[in-house]
């Protein structure tokens, strides 16, 4: 294995999204540091701050350099970073434009404004899944709304609900988490150009108008000053994506709990076999989402650590955010891949949802039949009736609304239809109605 499953031929098909993972490859994230030196170069040919000849040269020969990840790392294990040792090469390939190449600028500026560029087309990848993800689970919320289902409370049966609102609460989130994204990317979205400390000392005068012009053609926001120690963008982007990650691993932690054989509501079709126990089918995407939004949790906490930057520029807090961010957008992807894998391979099984909940005799229905009771008695007496009739139950094996009404004085036992009270789906609430309601929010 390799020191991440993520950059694993073997198993990034498993946890990872290909598209996202090559978006932070070596040889991506080169491409992205050049094409920073490129659109410096011809922002700072625009204002005058270097011949426009030479920036016209210096892009040209970013354009067309080809440099194997492999010649910077000696260099970038001595000054901590890729750039001098890139910047070298790129003055050669400039020829007499390479004075002018990186005038100005530091390393930090390119790094992070590359990185940048790498999270604007990640989070248009990650978006695009999103909506995917969403509608795959609007449709199931709309046509599930009326299939009645336990509830279940702390590992226990509760109440009847229906799959259509379990559903729907697996929707609600990841409809905030996509309002979110235009906040994230206003936030996050935007160049960094400071120079040595921030300042712009050695950009020229017109270094203001550099730093707009270099947003500008990358496509980029522009920050009221420069950020090298202010790290609070990278970890909204971070809590942005373990909250999505974590959001769709409560959904594989549901199925992995409904697609036991001994609940069987749930089965992933195509699931994962075993080599001895043929009859196994494993949730292996749900797990995956479980898996993929813990380790999410704990990188975030590592992340956070980043806002401690000291002075003006941090190698240390720096550092921790490519430990961490770039897992942070994989695991994002994967496990967008595996919500789509899961639920598009999804079986409900509604007769199984119904067999379990005939097997409880009823106890589903206590609430239900302690606010009918509550009508004709008070309500404490109404709560301690059906919770005696629940120990009968329990123990007698009887229907919970045959010992309750055989609990009730006549009167008020006749006045109570017994088919009513006993139809798990007459004590849904608005079960359906939510569900139909966040299908159409999203």
């Amino acid at each position: 294995m390799s020191l991440s499953p993520l950059d694993s031929d073997l198993y990034r098909g498993l946890l990872g999204d290909p598209a996202i993972d090559t978006l932070f490859g070596d040889a991506a994230v080169i491409a992205r540091l050049l094409e920073v030196e490129a659109a410096l170069a011809l922002a700072q040919a625009e204002t005058g701050t270097i011949p426009r000849e030479a920036g016209a040269a210096i892009a040209e020969a970013c354009g067309r350099m080809a440099v194997a990840p492999a010649e910077l790392g000696p260099a970038t294990a001595s000054a901590g970073v890729p750039v001098a040792a890139l910047v070298s090469r790129l003055r050669q390939a400039a020829g007499e434009a390479g004075a002018w190449v990186h005038w100005g600028a530091t390393s930090q500026d390119i790094v992070d404004t590359g990185f940048v560029l790498g999270a604007a087309r990640a989070l248009k990848r990650l978006a695009a899944q999103l909506d995917a993800v969403i509608g795959l689970l609007a449709d199931l919320a709309e046509a599930h709304a009326e299939t009645v289902m336990v509830g279940r409370t702390r590992w226990q049966q509760g109440v009847p609900i229906t799959f259509g609102l379990k559903v729907a609460n697996w929707l609600d989130p990841l409809l905030r988490t996509r309002d979110d994204l235009a906040p994230v990317r206003a936030r996050v979205l935007v160049s960094q150009l400071g120079g040595a400390a921030g300042s712009r000392s050695a950009l020229g005068a017109r270094a203001a108008e550099t730093t707009r012009l270099m947003a500008r053609r990358l496509g980029l926001g522009l920050p009221d000053l420069p950020w090298h120690s202010s790290r609070d963008r990278m970890l909204t982007l971070g809590a942005w994506l373990a909250s999505l990650t974590g959001s769709l691993g409560r959904i594989g932690q549901d199925v992995v709990l409904l697609s036991q054989m001994e609940i069987g509501e749930l089965r992933i079709a195509g699931g994962g076999g075993s080599s001895t126990m043929p009859h196994k089918a494993n949730p292996v995407a749900a797990e995956m989402l479980v898996a993929a939004s813990r380790t999410s949790a704990g990188l975030l906490g590592t992340l956070a650590q980043s806002l401690l930057a000291e002075q003006e520029r941090s190698g240390i807090a720096w550092t921790g955010e490519w430990l961490t961010l770039p897992p942070l957008v994989g695991l994002a992807g994967g496990a967008l891949v595996n919500a789509r894998r899961a639920l598009e391979g999804l079986h409900v099984d509604a007769g199984r949802m119904a067999a379990n909940l005939a097997a409880g005799k009823g106890l589903v229905l206590a609430e239900a039949l302690t606010f009918a009771l509550a009508r004709h008695l008070p309500r404490d007496e109404a709560a301690a009736l059906v919770g005696q009739a629940a120990a009968r139950t329990s123990t007698e094996g009887i229907q919970l609304v045959d010992a309750v009404l055989a609990s009730l004085p006549p009167d008020i036992a006749a006045s109570l239809d017994r088919d009513t009270l006993a139809d798990p789906a007459n004590a849904i609430g608005d079960s359906a109605q939510l569900a139909r309601a966040t299908a159409a929010r999203a």
